[in-house]
C-alpha cells in the first residue's frame, strides 16, 4: 500500500475543478488530480474544516486516529494535520547524521518541521524567519536561528555551512511569502495584480539557490498555482532532489503518537493561546496580525 492519502483518487468530488488547475485527466480511471482535503478550497471538495462542536467525517473507518493513553488533547490535537505535515517535510529530506538542514519559516508547521528534523537525527538545525517571538521559540528549542530582515539569508547560510550550503532545505512558507529581494517582490506583485503568478516564491527561490549541490530542497508551503522565475537551472545543474507534497496524514498519525508518547516531540510547546471556540474570530486575528506573540491558538468547544 503505497499510502499516499493526499493523493486519493476517489474522496475528492470536485475532480473536475482540480483538473482544470492542475492538469490530471479525469475522463480515464482513475483520474483525479488531489484528495479531497478539510477545510479547503472547492479544489479538494469543499469539505468544511473541524472548527466547531460538532464536525461530519466522511470516510471514517480511515481518517480519525482512537487515543488509548492518557495524553492531553493539546499533545494529540496536532496529529491531524500540522505535526504530521511538519515531519513529512522533515522525512522526505532523507536525513543523516551529519546533515544541516535549514528550514524556512518558524510559524507552527516550521517549528515541527524543525523538532522532527532533530529528531530524524540531523546535526544541526536552522530557523530561517523575520518574526523575534518565533526565531526565540525556535532558539528555545535548540535550534539555530537567521533573521532575514537583519542579514542576507544565502550569505549566512554560506558562513554558517563552511561555504556549502544547507545540506536539507525545507519550505515551509509556501505562496505567501512576504520576504524577497525588492526587484522580484516587485515583479511578483505586478503579476499577481494582473493574474497571471498565483504565489510569491521568494522562499523556494531561495532555498534551491541555498541548498547545497546534490542536496534535497523539500517543499510543504502550500503552492495553490503558477509562479514564476522559477530557478531550473539551478536546480538542473547541481542535482538537486526536490520533494513536494499536500500531508499523508494518515501516513504518519500512529507512527508521530509513539514519538508522543515516548518524549520524542513534544507538540505543546508551540501553544501560546488557548479560547473558547466563541473567540475564534479574535483567535486568528492575533494569529494573522502576528500580536502577543501568537505562535499557535487552541480552540475548546
Amino acid at each position: 500500500m503505497a499510502e499516499l492519502y493526499s493523493c486519493c483518487e476517489n474522496s475528492n468530488p470536485n475532480a473536475g475543478i482540480a483538473e482544470k488547475m492542475y492538469g490530471h485527466p479525469v475522463t480515464r480511471s482513475p483520474g483525479h488530480p488531489v484528495a479531497g482535503l478539510f477545510g479547503f478550497s472547492h479544489l479538494t471538495g469543499g469539505f468544511a474544516g473541524g472548527q466547531a462542536q460538532y464536525a461530519r467525517v466522511p470516510f471514517a473507518d480511515v481518517g480519525p486516529l482512537r487515543i488509548e493513553s492518557d495524553l492531553s488533547d493539546e499533545q494529540v490535537l496536532f496529529l491531524s494535520d500540522i505535526l504530521p505535515t511538519g515531519y513529512m517535510g522533515a522525512e522526505m529530506c532523507d536525513i543523516t547524521s551529519s546533515d544541516v538542514v535549514a528550514v524556512w519559516g518558524a510559524g507552527p508547521v516550521g517549528q515541527f518541521a524543525m523538532d522532527s528534523a532533530r529528531a530524524l537525527g540531523a546535526a544541526k538545525v536552522i530557523a530561517i524567519d523575520k518574526e523575534p517571538y518565533r526565531l526565540r521559540m525556535a532558539e528555545a528549542a535548540g535550534h539555530v536561528t537567521v533573521n532575514f530582515d537583519e542579514v542576507d539569508v544565502r550569505s549566512e547560510l554560506l558562513t554558517l555551512t563552511g561555504g556549502r550550503g544547507p545540506d536539507k532545505c525545507i519550505d515551509a512558507v509556501g505562496l505567501e511569502a512576504t520576504h524577497g529581494s525588492t526587484h522580484l517582490a516587485a515583479y511578483d506583485r505586478v503579476k499577481q495584480a494582473v493574474r497571471s503568478e498565483t504565489g510569491r516564491p521568494h522562499a523556494l527561490r531561495q532555498a534551491i539557490m541555498s541548498c547545497r549541490s546534490g542536496g534535497i530542497v523539500s517543499v510543504i508551503g502550500l503552492y495553490g498555482g503558477l509562479v514564476d522565475k522559477f530557478p531550473a537551472g539551478a536546480w538542473m545543474n547541481r542535482s538537486l532532489t526536490l520533494r513536494a507534497g499536500q500531508c499523508h496524514v494518515q501516513r504518519y498519525m500512529k507512527p508521530l503518537l509513539g514519538r508522543i508518547e515516548r518524549g520524542e516531540i513534544d507538540p505543546t510547546r508551540i501553544v501560546t493561546h488557548t479560547l473558547p471556540l466563541e473567540q475564534a474570530a479574535q483567535g486568528f486575528d492575533i494569529f494573522k496580525n502576528k500580536r502577543d506573540g501568537c505562535e499557535k491558538v487552541v480552540l475548546r468547544p
